[in-house]
């Protein structure tokens, strides 16, 4: 999977492309267009402490990242039309012998070694009429049934199409169909699945939306159907109470529902592979799961106190799309949830789990350190259920502190540093500690 040059000249011709094809078009396309390049320096070191995974007991990557962003205007008439195109490019610095695990931020070859380098492109075709955009690509949706991942050196990609609606004042509305997936650490596409999915399902259909009940309020319903897997319905309130100028309350409750769809409802489909890893019911693999989730924020100044609980039903996990168990995986493993519990490290996600949370951010702009911030957060989950036996517990506790530079030649520069510490008493499972450093900037070129 090491990049050839050939791979590297298709990925700048397809940058080129998009570059050039504006001079064709409108001059609206040209004058809205923009061009970015963002570069990403990431370290990430997974310390499994005194205890050995079957591939090693300490993880320790050190990457650099490129993505060349391309977004063009619109050009003119009752429809508009456009083009996107992005080049991404990841340079192993350093993944020495033991220390390279795969799948998580560096793909591997075939030997098992970490790849120098690797790369993937992508174009995404748009088009515009009045207050509604239809995109047909390459996409990386942020909704609550399917957040793209951007936890590594890379971002997670998918392919499909994806229509916003905005015409009607306070409703945002948004369906479409993904059919594949490009993980963080991989220049290939798979089709979707659940974790412990071994068969691809390339048929993901969703729609759902936002209305603003008035400025405080929003209600949020969204749906989501992975064919063969299952059905997810998801129901949210967000509301914010502004106590005084520097004061507010924000309240932020979620639901899910997920039950069993096609292949993975019948025995013989899941005894083919569409099934879902961990806890389940009778141990059947079956997709049977509602969880819900009170979330409470109280802001002063530059202070933000965040609680809340989160409750997972005991038929089996919470899922949404994750394709890390399909064979070969390349690199597709890592996904993220629209949840307060995806953390740095866990997710807090399985059969039964009861989870109690607490976090304490403070932004330094409010003692004149603008673009410097800080928090700490801790999670403890109890109750869960493995396939194995038993109700386990574990905890997390998560650091981060993040700088922007704000003026000067290097303003916009980004730097960040995580740190991680989960514990957990569940035979199988592994105690971490885990750092992450991050040296962050983006480079205007249109």
């Amino acid at each position: 999977m090491t990049v050839t040059t050939k791979a590297k000249l298709s990925t700048l011709a397809v940058i080129g492309a998009g570059l050039c094809l504006p001079t064709l078009a409108h001059a609206d396309f040209i004058k809205d267009s923009k061009a970015t390049l963002a570069m990403r320096n990431f370290y990430f070191n997974n310390d499994y402490r005194d205890q050995t995974p079957s591939n090693g007991s300490k993880l320790a990557e050190w990457g650099q990242g490129f993505v060349l962003d391309y977004k063009s205007g619109y050009t003119d008439g009752t429809v508009g039309f456009g083009l996107d195109a992005q080049a991404l490019l990841g340079l192993t610095l350093d993944s020495g012998a033991g220390r390279h695990q795969g799948s998580s931020m560096i793909p591997s070859e075939t030997n098992g070694d970490a790849d120098d380098s690797w790369t993937r492109a992508g174009v995404t075709a748009k088009a515009r009429f009045s207050k509604t955009e239809l995109r047909v690509g390459n996409l990386q949706p942020k909704l609550p049934i399917l957040v793209s991942n951007d936890g590594r050196l890379l971002p997670q990609t998918f392919d499909g199409a994806m229509v916003n609606f905005n015409e009607i004042d306070k409703l945002k509305l948004v369906a479409g169909r993904l059919y594949q997936a490009v993980g963080r650490a991989s220049t290939n596409r798979t089709g979707l699945a659940v974790a412990g999915g071994a068969q691809e399902s390339n048929e993901f259909w969703f729609g759902g939306g936002d209305y603003l009940v008035n400025d405080q309020l929003t209600l949020q319903y969204y749906y989501a159907n992975l064919e063969d897997y299952y059905k997810q319905h998801f129901a949210g309130l967000v509301h914010v109470y502004p106590i005084s100028k520097d004061q507010s309350f924000k309240t932020d409750l979620r639901y899910f529902k997920t039950d069993a769809d096609g292949a993975n409802d019948s025995v013989s489909g899941r005894a083919s592979g569409y099934r879902t890893n961990g806890y389940t019911s009778g141990g059947t693999g079956k997709i049977d799961n509602d969880t819900w989730s009170a979330i409470f924020t109280y802001n002063l100044g530059g202070h933000a106190f965040t609680a809340g609980y989160q409750s997972v039903s005991d038929d089996s996990n919470f899922v949404q799309l994750n394709q890390g168990n399909l064979t070969p995986a390349e690199g597709a493993n890592g996904a993220s949830v629209y949840l307060f519990t995806d953390r740095l490290i866990n997710n807090f996600t399985r059969a039964g789990e009861k989870t109690r949370f607490g976090q304490y951010a403070y932004n330094f702009s409010a003692i004149g350190v603008p673009g410097l911030t800080a928090s700490v957060t801790y999670l403890k989950g109890s109750g869960y259920e493995l396939a194995s036996s038993g109700s386990h517990t574990e905890w997390e506790r998560d650091f981060a502190l993040d700088y922007v530079v704000q003026g000067g030649t290097f303003k916009g520069l980004g730097l960040g540093w995580r740190n991680g510490t989960l514990r957990t008493n569940a035979s199988g499972d592994y105690d971490q500690d885990q750092n992450r450093l991050i040296v962050s900037y983006t480079l205007p070129l249109l």
